[in-house]
């Protein structure tokens, strides 16, 4: 079945940028004479993904705002003549665009809870801001060319995963590798994750990058990882858990929850990926990409 569905967390208040971000959303720095989100929206449809769903705050809504209709201004473009401009802004004339708001900072899987009534098909795709990638085919593309190669029953979650220098390690969730997979290169069968790690506690050097196909069993699967999850089975538990006991609601717990139950799988991607989630790493990424274009 075809990815068509991608949900995009974006809620997080961007402290490592301030005083910039008190007032700009650090998705909507700039890259070239892109925003950072618009090249993470690209990527979407570029992979085929018709259906976008923002996880936003309040304070936020420059991003979706960016990809909306502008028929004022489309009509002064096309008068002036300036077709190209144009054409780069009814590129997103053809997707549908959708905005939840995440209300408090409690975890990456809280934030995709929230879009849990939106997402309509089997298997949705979840694209983290901080990451980028460089090269022939985008971490998502290269997801769903694996995913679509799988047989149905093999057909669970699948991570990007890359081989990661001892210092990132204990920043990254980290994969502990079964096997490989027969027949498709680079795609690992993952038995175990851990969230950020010592480097002498990692059980690989594998970690997960930003990129992820998850099935509706993990949303599904995200309320009942909040810490005390008792026999209480909604959104409305959970969210009562993480205000009594300032827990989170992490992705990678989800997962973990699932291990056994479905496959969860790994993707070694190909190219570079660029971390715009630091000061450092967005001034590099700069670089890189307005080189690249």
């Amino acid at each position: 079945m075809a990815i068509t569905q991608a949900i995009l967390p974006v809620a997080g208040l961007g402290t490592r940028f301030l005083p910039w971000t008190k007032s700009v959303p650090k998705e909507m720095l700039p890259i070239g004479n892109q925003p950072i989100i618009a090249r993470i929206v690209d990527e979407c449809i570029d992979a085929g993904i018709t259906d976008i769903c923002f996880v936003i705050s309040q304070g936020k809504e420059m991003i979706p705002q960016f990809f909306y209709e502008h028929p004022e201004l489309e009509a002064e473009l096309e008068k002036r003549g300036k077709l190209e401009q144009l054409k780069h802004l009814q590129k997103y004339d053809d997707t549908n665009f959708h905005v939840v708001y995440q209300e408090e900072q409690l975890g990456d899987g809280h934030a995709i809870l929230q879009a849990a009534d939106w997402v309509k098909t089997d298997t949705v795709a979840v694209l983290f801001g901080d990451d980028l990638f460089t090269g022939g085919r985008s971490g998502l593309q290269q997801l769903i060319d694996a995913y679509d190669q799988l047989a149905e029953e093999d057909s669970g979650a699948i991570v990007a995963l890359e081989d990661l220098s001892e210092e990132d390690i204990p920043h990254k969730g980290i994969v502990d590798i079964e096997s490989e997979h027969s027949t498709i290169a680079k795609l690992k069968s993952i038995k175990g994750l851990v969230e950020k790690p010592k480097i002498e506690d990692a059980p690989s050097s594998f970690g997960i990058v930003g990129r992820y196909l998850i099935p509706k069993s993990t949303i599904e699967a995200l309320p009942t990882v909040a810490v005390g999850y008792d026999d209480a089975h909604s959104q409305g538990a959970a969210e009562t858990l993480l205000a009594a006991g300032n827990q989170e609601i992490r992705l990678i717990d989800a997962l973990k929850s699932q291990l056994g139950s479905i496959p969860i799988l790994g993707l070694e991607c190909e190219g570079t990926r660029l971390d715009t989630g630091t000061p450092e790493g967005y001034v590099h990424a700069v670089q890189v990409l307005g080189v690249l274009g």
